[in-house]
């Protein structure tokens, strides 16, 4: 089979003074992207919102329409997976990733594309929301790596830079990343006590199953949240 995956991240920033950063994408199957995509729009339409999903947009006036994506996300064979990575203040980039965050950062991506290789003699198309200006050039060398390490005969044939607005299923990942991270916080660093995210984190959780603030088991296909924290030394 052929898939798209799309991939996007909240708090990336290493100098957001948030403690929490999450990475993840929504793998949409080729044969069903047209009829997704339009079921999204068609959810949009109905409650009058033709615009952007945004997790920073939750509201209580619009929470039907975010659990409506809700249900047709858990409905579908739309899959999603994301890497949460607690206390990022204390990741020791002295140590590791040539002392850049932004190696650790790309590290996390080319790992979770990487992850995403099931079923085997699959081909994936990449389509990540745009970072900054130097993204294009740092998409170019995960495209390498992981030719390298698929001996030259990588799944990945094809990456792109988009923007949000562009996709439907990076603003579905937006939202599940936004959810996840809300969660994962802690409260002094939550601008406000959103009781429509709160709301919605709470339904998120009952859909899937498990806590958004913890990892799921790694053989978790549909909702699967990889817990990332960084080791003690002794």
């Amino acid at each position: 089979m052929n898939y798209n995956l799309f991939v996007d991240e909240s708090c990336h920033l290493f100098h957001d003074r948030k403690s929490v950063m999450c990475i993840g994408y929504m793998k949409v199957d080729k044969d069903n992207y047209e009829n997704f995509k339009n079921a999204i729009f068609k959810i949009k339409l109905k409650h009058r919102t033709p615009v952007e999903i945004k997790w920073r947009n939750v509201s209580l006036s619009r929470l039907p329409l975010y659990k409506e994506l809700v249900d047709f996300y858990f409905a579908s064979t739309i899959d999603f997976r994301c890497i949460l990575v607690k206390y990022k203040d204390k990741l020791p980039f002295t140590e590791f990733n040539q002392g850049s965050p932004d190696n650790f950062y790309y590290n996390l991506v080319f790992y979770l594309l990487n992850s995403a290789v099931n079923p085997p003699n699959s081909e994936y198309r990449v389509f990540m929301d745009i970072k900054d200006t130097r993204g294009r050039d740092k998409l170019k060398k995960i495209k390498l790596k992981l030719n390298f390490v698929n001996n030259h005969k990588s799944p990945f044939v094809f990456f792109q830079h988009i923007h949000s607005h562009e996709s439907e299923f990076l603003q579905l990942a937006d939202l599940f990343i936004g959810a996840i991270t809300y969660k994962s916080l802690k409260e002094d660093e939550k601008e406000n006590a959103n009781p429509a995210k709160k709301k919605l984190v709470e339904y998120i959780e009952k859909k899937s199953g498990y806590l958004l603030n913890e990892g799921t088991e790694p053989w978790e296909n549909k909702f699967n949240i990889i817990d990332h924290q960084p080791k003690q030394h002794i």
